[in-house]
Parts: C-alpha cells; sequence; structure tokens
C-alpha cells in the first residue's frame, strides 16, 4: 500500500511524536475522517478506513489522550513512576499522589523504575499509551523525556523551578540544610561530614559545601563521602569511610534518614556514643526516626504534600493553566530536634 521512500520518511520523524495531520497526510483524507477511523465513530468507508489505521500504525500514531480528556469527562489516568518503592520515603509521596488523584476521581498508574534509567524511559514509552499525563522522578535530561512522552504531559518531582522546562515540584534542599547546618553549629560542632547518595553532587551536597563555607568550617572532599546506596547498609559503609578519613569528625549530616540511621549504627559498633561523641542528623522526615534508639533529628519533608502538589500541576495542565512556579511549587523542610543531635 505505502511506497519505500514514505516508510523511510517516517522513520527518519521517529523522534518526533506523529499527529493527525500526518496520519490524514499520508492516508490522503480528512483530520476529521482519521479521527472517526481511530476512534471506530461514525459512518466511514471500510477500504477508507483499513488505509487510515495502515497509516496509523506506520506512524506510530497514538491519539492524545489528554487531548481527548479536555473535551470528554471520562476517567483521567495518571502515570506514576517511582525509583524505589523499598525506599519507605516514596511510598509516603505516592500516597500523596494517590489521595489527591482519588479526591478528583482520577486514576492512578504506578510504575517502580528500581533506579534503572533505562526502565524510567521504558516507563514513558508506555505510560505515553495509557496515561493522561505522568508525574515522577527521572535522571534523564529534558531532551531525551521529550523524545519518550510522545506529546503527554509531565510532571517531574524533585527538580528545581530552573532545572527544567517542564512542571516541576522540588524540595527546598537549600533551607534545609541551612537549618540543619545552624543547628549543628549552635551545639558547638566544628568538624562536620556529610554522608551523600549516590546520584552526583545534587542540591544537598552543593548545600552542605555552601553551609559549611558560610560558617568557616572546613569543606575538601575528604569530608564528604558517597555511599553506595541510599539504605541503612549504604549509611553503614559510607560511615566506615568518614571515620578512617576523618576520625575526629563529630557530627554527621546524612543525606537521607535511611543513610543516617546506618551512620548511627557504625558509629555505636566503632564505640562512640551517639550523640555524645558523634551528633547525626537525617534529611526525610521518616517514622523510623522515631524508632531507632537514639531517635533520630531530621529535617522533615511532607511528603504527601510533595505528591498532592504534582496532582495539582496535572490538573494545572488539564485545564490549559501555567504551573505553579516559585516558591509554590517547593516543599520546605523543617528541622525536627530529636535525641541524635
Amino acid at each position: 500500500m505505502w511506497t519505500d521512500n514514505q516508510r523511510a520518511e517516517r522513520s527518519d520523524g521517529a523522534r518526533r511524536r506523529a499527529t493527525i495531520h500526518d496520519v490524514a497526510r499520508l492516508a490522503g483524507v480528512s483530520r476529521q475522517t482519521v479521527s472517526r477511523a481511530v476512534n471506530d465513530k461514525g459512518e466511514i468507508d471500510p477500504g477508507t478506513k483499513e488505509r487510515v489505521l495502515e497509516a496509523a500504525r506506520l506512524l506510530d500514531y497514538r491519539p492524545s489522550r489528554f487531548a481527548r480528556g479536555l473535551v470528554q469527562k471520562g476517567a483521567v489516568t495518571a502515570g506514576l513512576v517511582i525509583p524505589d518503592l523499598r525506599n519507605p520515603f516514596f511510598p509516603e509521596v505516592a500516597a500523596g499522589v494517590l489521595e489527591a488523584a482519588e479526591q478528583r476521581g482520577w486514576q492512578v498508574v504506578v510504575w517502580d523504575s528500581r533506579i534503572d534509567e533505562a526502565r524510567e524511559r521504558e516507563a514513558l514509552d508506555v505510560l505515553s499509551h495509557q496515561a493522561d499525563a505522568v508525574v515522577g522522578y527521572f535522571k534523564d535530561p529534558d531532551d531525551v523525556l521529550a523524545r519518550h512522552l510522545g506529546g503527554v504531559p509531565l510532571v517531574l518531582l524533585e527538580r528545581g523551578p530552573r532545572q527544567t522546562r517542564f512542571a516541576a515540584v522540588g524540595i527546598d534542599a537549600a533551607s534545609g540544610v541551612e537549618q540543619g547546618m545552624d543547628h549543628l553549629f549552635r551545639a558547638g560542632h566544628r568538624r562536620i561530614g556529610m554522608l551523600d547518595g549516590v546520584h552526583g553532587p545534587g542540591p544537598r551536597r552543593r548545600a552542605f559545601v555552601e553551609q559549611a563555607r558560610r560558617l568557616g568550617l572546613p569543606v575538601d572532599e575528604d569530608w564528604v563521602v558517597v555511599c553506595p546506596e541510599h539504605s541503612v547498609a549504604g549509611g553503614e559503609a559510607g560511615m566506615e569511610r568518614l571515620l578512617a578519613q576523618r576520625p575526629e569528625v563529630t557530627a554527621v549530616f546524612g543525606f537521607n534518614d535511611l543513610i543516617a540511621v546506618g551512620a548511627i549504627r557504625t558509629a555505636r559498633r566503632r564505640g562512640r556514643s551517639v550523640p555524645g561523641d558523634l551528633a547525626v542528623l537525617g534529611f526525610d522526615g521518616l517514622s523510623l526516626g522515631e524508632l531507632v534508639e537514639p531517635a533520630l533529628t531530621t529535617l522533615h519533608i511532607d511528603k504527601r504534600q510533595l505528591g498532592r502538589l504534582a496532582v495539582e500541576q496535572v490538573a494545572r495542565l488539564r485545564a490549559g493553566e501555567e504551573p505553579l512556579r516559585g516558591a509554590d511549587a517547593w516543599v520546605t523542610p523543617e528541622l525536627v530536634v530529636r535525641d541524635s543531635a
């Protein structure tokens, strides 16, 4: 039915999502005819319908559920991509998304990417067929995400307003770290180390270095250790390395609460009391922090609010409104002082 040139032309343009105009042009029909054929509505000649559907298959045309949702009152489906459901931080974020979506009568499809960039891209490929919008954690830059989205609206979690062209909801890491570092400094600590996460020097590490400099503290690379994973075991391993590099350390700032709990376990195993010999500060505000001994001082993030804000962003995009920007799209951590620091 189609010539090799037409197939090659489609292949050359594969990175751009095919539109209804592309299908109409290839099939030699109107946009209205394409709409009737792919939605199986209205009277249409069987031969014409077959030609339209073949053109849609060649172009990998996917009717936008987002666009249909603007004119229909059917259920909205949002895709939610979470990096690690074993980490108790992310189920709380997911709970916020699910609660806010339920209030609007929306459905949510959850995808665990398992901290794997290939699975993140696979999630976008799949959800662009199934969902009206996607919310989630992604490490790829904007241009890569756009190629896999196929035009479906996207809301990024934990990206700052100036870090992406997509709608986003972020965490004000700088404000949180400033609160935590000031607390440690007022307690007399001048040798403060950091146990960082595994995904490179992100906002929390940058804020730690900036605050250490502001307070006149040492900030060379030996004071920051990258943990092998975002877990208690990762924190234990990171703390072993930090103590080997900087045995004089008196306080530790953990990238998250799990890493901070691991730091406490290693410190006590090495004969250091917490907080007597070593103060430990986390960043997340997990309920786990209240159960460990000593109870964990942490920077609490309202994780459900993070999820609720993401749903609000989706609602704005669906209504054709500008997404929230600036402080309205941020969640600011709050210092919760317990026994560990």
